[in-house]
């Protein structure tokens, strides 16, 4: 801790408002399986210190991957320096910050190490599903296994009396099969990741992953065009998830709402969806790929109610956007890593689950569409487009699941589909993933819900 904590006793001694330092130290290896060979296999490592100051409501930052007295001297003066000469071309009034103050080492809730793994026994995993894949059918021609695991240690100090320590530990293996016939080529895909140790991948049963993957590939090389029109569609949780993170997160995100740049200004207090509608961000959750034991920040992760029950009641915060709003930071204040700025950002963002079973939202619908397996989203907080691309789905004809149908768009403005949402699962799921603001700074997340029944724009296929 002595590197975090030189830097803020020589800030204090400066005068600063606030001030924090966060060391972080990231070590990674990414192994890609091609048609049962290794096409890749890479390792990295990076650290760093990544220190702050605040002056008159300015924000001075610098960053340095040397940790000799000296220089995390020099880098401390950078930070206070910057703060002092923009604060006076800016003019802000002083912030006073209402940060969380706690001294606390946190470990990662995981059972086995991945470094306490051998290289050979991950590649013999992902060659056995590469292998199930494969052989699964003769018009199966590309078959692609990667494995990611990633090791992050923080230490953190501020002026306020924080001293944190803490690690995340995330795994996750993303499988592809692309099918061809007739001249024809589809393909599907499988995803696991999450806050856990190597237990993810021991857990995974290979026979069933690699070959789910496989046997959807060739079902939709027959698969059927899509509808096209305003319908009544059945969103899985990928889908529910892109609507939850892509639009109705990212306008939740209260620096964006500050700036006036998010469709949700004002909003709290008001209907935004029918009753059935509850939506979370929640940074607590064992095992998910967006869990954190706190932020870049320092302030402890928690469960944020966005959306109760149709009506909207809160935005994610991080210390400078709760102090300025007058509430309690979120813990949602997030870099991607020691030499990026702090944004406010999304961790495990979901719609909550209902009191419908899949099976029943099913049998209730006469006419409808199930969308299957997200494969991106459109970023909207300003104008509240919402727009994702979709991999299958089935024509849902009198209550029963009907015709494959291949790829198709689904569209809308969120606020209109979530109040059309009439029907919502009690099962559900999270997916993990990366989130840039923008088009950058990416930090690990997860996006779900449950089987969600609304009123969408289908074309596309």
């Amino acid at each position: 801790m002595s590197y975090v904590t030189d830097a803020i006793d020589y800030l204090i001694r400066k005068g600063v408002d606030f001030c924090d330092a966060r060391l972080e130290s990231r070590e990674t290896l990414r192994i890609e399986i091609v048609n049962g060979e290794i096409r890749a296999i890479n390792s990295s490592k990076q650290r760093g210190l990544s220190i702050r100051a605040l002056i008159d409501g300015v924000w001075g930052y610098a960053s340095t991957t040397k940790f000799d007295t000296e220089s995390i001297k020099e880098t401390a003066e950078k930070a206070f320096k910057a703060a002092k000469v923009l604060a006076e071309k800016a003019k802000r009034k002083k912030i006073l910050l209402n940060s969380i103050v706690r001294t606390e080492e946190a470990k990662p809730r995981i059972l086995i190490h991945p470094w306490n793994v051998p290289l050979s026994k991950k590649l013999d995993i992902l060659f056995s599903i590469n292998k199930v894949q494969k052989e699964y059918s003769e018009k199966i021609v590309n078959v692609t296994t990667n494995y990611h695991e990633r090791i992050d240690h923080y230490e953190l100090a501020n002026s306020l009396g924080s001293l944190l320590i803490w690690d995340e530990i995330r795994l996750s293996v993303y499988s592809m099969s692309i099918a061809r016939e007739a001249g024809k080529m589809q393909y599907s895909f499988m995803h696991k990741s999450g806050t856990r140790g190597f237990e993810l991948l021991k857990e995974l049963n290979i026979e069933e992953e690699g070959k789910k993957v496989s046997e959807e590939a060739v079902k939709l090389l027959s698969a059927k065009k899509p509808p096209a029109g305003y319908l009544t569609v059945i969103a899985d949780p990928s889908v529910a998830g892109v609507l939850a993170h892509e639009v109705m997160g990212h306008a939740s995100e209260a620096d964006e709402v500050i700036k006036k740049r998010s469709f949700l200004t004002g909003i709290i207090g008001k209907q935004v969806g029918s009753e059935l509608v509850t939506m979370v961000d929640d940074g607590t959750l064992n095992g998910a790929y967006g869990s954190i034991p706190f932020d870049s920040e320092g302030t402890p992760s928690s469960r944020t109610v966005i959306i109760d029950k149709g009506i909207y009641t809160s935005y994610l915060h991080n210390l400078e956007t709760a102090s300025l709003m007058g509430v309690e930071p979120t813990g949602n204040g997030r870099a991607q890593d020691f030499n990026r700025r702090i944004f406010v950002r999304m961790t495990n963002t979901f719609f909550a689950p209902g009191e419908w079973s899949f099976d029943e939202i099913i049998s209730d619908t006469k006419e409808g569409l199930l969308a299957i397996k997200s494969i991106g989203g459109m970023e909207d907080p300003v104008g509240g487009g919402f727009q994702t691309t979709v991999l299958m789905g089935y024509i849902v004809k009198n209550g029963e699941l009907a015709d494959l149908v291949r790829g198709f768009t689904l569209s809308g403005k969120a606020l209109e589909i979530l109040r059309t949402v009439d029907a919502v699962s009690k099962e559900f799921r999270l997916e993990g993933g990366y989130c840039g603001k923008g088009e950058e700074d990416f930090v690990p997340v997860s996006t779900g819900g449950p089987y969600m029944r609304a009123k969408m724009l289908v074309g596309g296929g």
